[in-house]
Parts: structure tokens; sequence; C-alpha cells
């Protein structure tokens, strides 16, 4: 096993869980928790590598990912938003709408067989540097860059624009928001769009440049659990979030390496010659989604690790508290 090779592939499949989580924090920060991720992931797989079956341009694909599922995450917020109904429960909805969606009109996309996918290349200079440009720089998609990119703009803009201090106070304190003229509402929605729109991209990124192709439910093999739970773990940080992303997409690299038919230290690898071991290998990423989910839901540590204060809890205009 070579290190580099795994960790070179461990930010390739990192860049799809760090753009859903980017998404997820946006929707969070503004005091909406969407629990449909992995619908809206599965529906943006989908209509990615449809439209570039269809068309025979990639590109296409992420433009019409990108709006079908923002479009699909609306429904979400107005049940949320408006009608003000269990965030959790509506959320679970969406996931179920999501694949089920998928299923149906992706149905024989599995026997499309080859298509352009998203370009691969290497940076000049970066990709030369020792270790870290092979892992980083040399033959990642463009998605990959994008990722790049996106993650430092997302902390800046949370952080540091007048926007982002919006955004945050709707999320911390929305009746404060609006006594100052903040629209709230409005807010939340854009957010939830937002959050719908880069959960679309994760799954194009899937379908069209990680792991191409279209395999129904299997396609996102359940990345958008892991996403929420990244949210949690990154303390609702872009930073953080990229961190723990691309360390899970090298822990899930390296649970698929492990199990090939090599020595370790001159013996043979059992996780390879007993099937059990694998299986509970493949476990480690989501056991550890559970555990981080369920850390989360108490109200208490959540507050301790900087979750929003209004996450989860409906805005009612003129209502006193948050």
């Amino acid at each position: 096993m070579d290190p580099v090779i795994i960790l070179q592939a461990g930010v390739a499949s990192g860049t799809v869980l760090l753009f859903a989580t980017l998404g997820e924090i946006f929707a969070e920060r503004s005091g909406v928790l969407n629990l449909g991720l992995e619908g809206m992931m599965l529906i943006g797989a989908m209509s990615a590598f449809k439209t570039a079956v269809v068309t025979g341009n990639p590109w296409w694909g992420i433009v019409v990912a990108v709006v079908f599922t923002g479009l699909i995450s609306q429904i979400h917020a107005a049940i949320a938003i408006h009608l003000q109904a269990d965030q959790v429960v509506s959320g679970l909805a969406l996931t179920f709408l999501g694949t089920g969606l998928s299923l149906v009109l992706g149905e024989g996309l599995s026997k499309a067989g080859t298509i352009s996918l998203l370009p691969s290349f290497s940076i000049p200079l970066l990709s030369q540097i020792p270790i870290l440009g092979r892992i980083f720089f040399s033959n990642q998609s463009i998605m990959v860059y994008l990722g790049y990119v996106l993650f430092p703009l997302c902390w800046y803009y949370i952080n540091y624009t007048r926007p982002g201090l919006h955004l945050r106070a709707v999320g911390e304190f929305p009746a404060a928001a609006d006594a100052l003229g903040i629209n709230v509402y409005r807010l939340r929605y854009l957010y939830v769009l937002v959050g719908g729109m880069l959960a679309g991209l994760a799954g194009a990124t899937i379908s069209l440049a990680i792991s191409p192709g279209w395999f129904s439910e299997m396609t996102t093999s359940g990345q958008g659990w892991i996403a929420i739970g990244l949210v949690i773990f990154s303390q609702w940080d872009p930073m953080r979030a990229a961190a723990g992303s691309y360390i899970f997409g090298a822990l899930r690299r390296l649970i698929l390496d492990i199990q090939g038919p090599l020595t370790i230290f001159g013996y043979r690898n059992p996780f390879y010659y007993n099937p059990y071991y694998g299986f509970f290998l493949q476990m480690l990423p989501y056991a550890f989604t559970i555990v981080v989910l369920v850390i989360g839901s108490r109200e208490a540590i959540r507050k301790r690790m900087g979750s929003p204060a209004a996450l989860g809890l409906p805005f009612i205009r003129g209502q006193r508290g948050l």
C-alpha cells in the first residue's frame, strides 16, 4: 500500500463530502436542520449523469444537478420555515423522496455506457512539491480544485462579511435579527437553497468525476449521512469541515485497500482472508457518524460545540425568545 496514493484518492472522495458538508453548514447556520442530504445527493448524481448521457456534455450535467437539487430543497424549506413542521421528519421525508425520484428517473442509466467526464489534470509546479504535490495537485479532478477554493471562501464569507454576519444572526437570534430589519424567512429560504445546490454538486461530482456512473441508491453509499455527522464534528466551521472531509475520504479508501490480498509485516492479511473483518471495517465510518449524531443530539453538548442556538426551531414573527 502506497500511503501517498491512499491520501490522493482520499482527497478526491473527500471532495464529495466537503461539498455536501459545506451546504449543510450554510443551512444549519441559518437555523434549518436538513436531514435530506442523502436524497438530494442521489438526485444530483442521477440528474447530472442523465444529462451528460443525453447531451454528451458533463458541464450541462453539473448545471442541471445544481438547479434541480436546489429546487427540490425548497420543498423542505417551505415545510420547515412557513409550515413550521418538524424539521427532522421533513428532512427524512426529503431523503425518501429523493431516493424514490432518483430510482424512477434513473431507470436504465446503469447501462448507459461510457460518457464524457469532467477533466482531471495536474497543476504545474505545485504538483512537483514532494509528497504534498502528489497528494493534492497531481492528476486530480477539476472538482477537487474547486473544493480547494470553495472552503476558504465559505469560511471567510461566514466569519468576515456582512451577509455572513446576517446568516449567523438568523441562526443564533432570529427575533433580534428581525427587529434589526433582517428578513429571517428570506435568508433561511436562501441558505436552504444554497445547501441543496451544494448537495447536488456533491452528487454530480460522484457520478461525473470520482466514481463515474449511476448505480441506483449505491451511488452515494450513505455519504449524505456522513456529511451530516461531519457538520457536528467540524463544529459548523468550513475549515474544520474540509479537514474532516479529507480525513474521512482517506479512511474510506484505506478500508478498501487493506481488504486486498496483500501481506502485512510478512503475515497474511486477515482483512482479506476473513470477510467478517472487512464487513466491520466498512462499518467504521458510519458507526462514527452515528456516535457523532448521538452526541450532537444533546442540547447542552451542542451548545458547547458551537451549534447555532436556533437550530431546528421554527421562527414565528412577533414571538418572544429566539
